[in-house]
């Protein structure tokens, strides 16, 4: 497993060299693309990236849980959490890369 993180400036960056925008255009739509994204799944909203996979947020109700540590129930309040369901075409480039190696 690699342990190199993939950054906005390395967005940034892939923009600048693939597309030839400037450094600070690439970067203003880096922010752009991601604040979109964020102010549609604080909505509620679905974000779906066709050939990559979709982002949406699941409520998730009170219940009561166990540390287990002490074993002592708590409870677990309501929230919202974000989910990404790649898509097929992703999990085959994902998968594809181990046979190769």
């Amino acid at each position: 497993m690699s342990e190199y993180t993939v950054t906005r400036a390395d967005l940034t960056e892939a923009i600048y060299r693939e597309i030839g925008l400037s450094r600070t255009e690439s970067a203003v739509l880096v922010e752009s693309i991601l604040d979109h994204m964020v102010d549609s799944l604080v909505k509620g909203d679905t974000v779906k990236l066709s050939k990559f996979g979709t982002f949406s947020v699941r409520d998730k109700r009170e219940r009561m849980g166990r540390n287990p540590k002490t074993g002592r129930e708590v409870p677990i309040t309501k929230r919202r959490v974000l989910v990404f369901k790649p898509s097929n075409v992703l999990k085959e480039r994902v998968n594809s890369a181990l046979t190769k190696k």
